[in-house]
């Protein structure tokens, strides 16, 4: 049986005094209910790691992520953040390869590559995104997109590597486009990606690994979505900003 998950990414949002009160409501929340979800994943920004990883620490099932990790563990890289760093912190999770970081970075997948293997060789687990934007979308390229995706990052690893990650998967040309990912779109791709993996790695590992849905998920749409069979959780943005609407969609698993 596979971990279902919900991870929050925060991005670049939050003050201080924001920060510790939705960390608050959140953990309030949480211990107060049975949450259907295995696990809840929090993505502050770098400046509040520490402040949660303290906090959080030994709260059942909360835990920390990072948005992001460089790909050395130390050197002349100002404003950069090493893997090192987030693992002094007990931070168990890094987003890696999120489109936010392909698009605006540039980070292709030859270093995404180098970044998880780092990540891993730290003992932190890689919330690893991939996901295709419009043009391909409307060529009918997707999977091909998105597997090449997966090749090239992840496929050097072994097995007792890869068996450790969890896969994000975002349909890029449904945010902030206009357009909405269906229910059924979304379980393909995801099924795709794990047909994908298990034709490398067989089809016991791929079926450990959760495959997070990434694109829009919000509390109206989060159950539907939620019932693919190979869909495991989601990957929010938006709404895990609010306390109410991030519990709720950890409730719609």
């Amino acid at each position: 049986m596979r971990d279902q998950i919900v991870a929050g990414n925060w991005k670049m949002n939050k003050d201080l005094s924001q920060a510790e009160n939705l960390v608050a409501e959140i953990q309030q929340q949480v211990n107060g209910q049975s949450v259907k979800a295995d696990k809840v994943i929090l993505a502050p920004p770098y400046v509040y790691l520490n402040y949660l990883t303290e906090r959080l620490s030994g709260s059942n099932g909360l835990h920390v992520a990072a948005q992001n990790c460089h790909q050395e563990l130390a050197g002349a890289y100002t404003g950069e953040i090493s893997a090192a760093m987030l693992k002094s912190l007990a931070v168990e999770y890094v987003i890696l390869g999120h489109s936010e970081r392909r698009e605006y970075f540039q980070e292709s997948n030859e270093l995404l590559a180098r970044k998880v293997d780092t990540a891993l060789d730290q003992g932190i687990i890689p919330i690893f995104c991939c996901g295709e934007p419009l043009s391909i979308r409307e060529t009918d390229q997707q999977e091909t997109f998105v597997n090449g995706q997966l090749t090239e990052s992840l496929f050097h690893l072994p097995q007792e590597s890869i068996s450790q990650l969890i896969v994000a998967y975002e349909p890029i040309w449904a945010i902030g486009t206009g357009r909405t990912a269906t229910a059924e779109q979304a379980q393909q791709m995801h099924a795709s990606i794990r047909q994908h993996i298990a034709g490398k790695y067989g089809a016991q590992i791929a079926n450990k690994i959760p495959i997070l849905y990434g694109g829009s998920c919000k509390p109206s749409n989060a159950s539907e979505i939620f019932a693919g069979a190979d869909v495991d959780g989601g990957l929010i943005g938006g709404a895990s900003l609010n306390a109410d609407d991030f519990i709720a969609i950890a409730n719609s698993l």
